[in-house]
């Protein structure tokens, strides 16, 4: 049985939501810190800040990448590369309503038809997908 790992982060939050501000470090890459407010979190534009999104977008789309790459390399179609993003919208008030995952690959001798069952699978099979109770697409193509 593989043994579990643990990834770490944390912020330090001052303030009430609307005027306060904080930081989140990334514990395992040491990346940070990184600003996050909440006009990061609800406004576009809002600089060189971070918001909750955001990183749940870079998870989601690293994730997809990893489990696309697997299944591709299952099939025996491994891809020479992966361009993939994630695009998470937030509402203020409601939350988190959707997230759109977009793939572009370089995959020799595998048609469009089983590149997105695929992609599909991957995005159904994926932890960080798995983990998120919102509406997930996926726009898969072949370069």
């Amino acid at each position: 049985m593989p043994k579990p790992v643990v990834s770490k982060a944390s912020t330090v939050w001052n303030g009430d939501l609307f005027s306060g501000s904080g930081s989140t470090r990334l514990s395992g890459s040491g990346l940070g810190p990184i600003d996050v407010d909440w006009k990061a979190r609800a406004e576009e534009g809002a600089g060189p800040r971070t918001s909750p999104e955001e990183l749940i977008a870079s998870a989601h789309a690293t994730c997809f990448a990893m489990a696309l790459s697997n299944g591709l390399a299952q099939n025996d179609t491994p891809p020479t590369r992966l361009d993939t993003s994630a695009e998470v919208t937030f509402v203020a008030g409601e939350g988190i309503t959707g997230i759109a995952l977009s793939v572009q690959a370089e995959v020799e001798n595998l048609s469009a038809e089983d590149f997105a069952r695929l992609a599909d699978e991957a995005k159904a099979n994926c932890p960080v997908s798995q983990a998120l109770s919102v509406d997930i697409t996926v726009d898969a193509s072949l370069a």
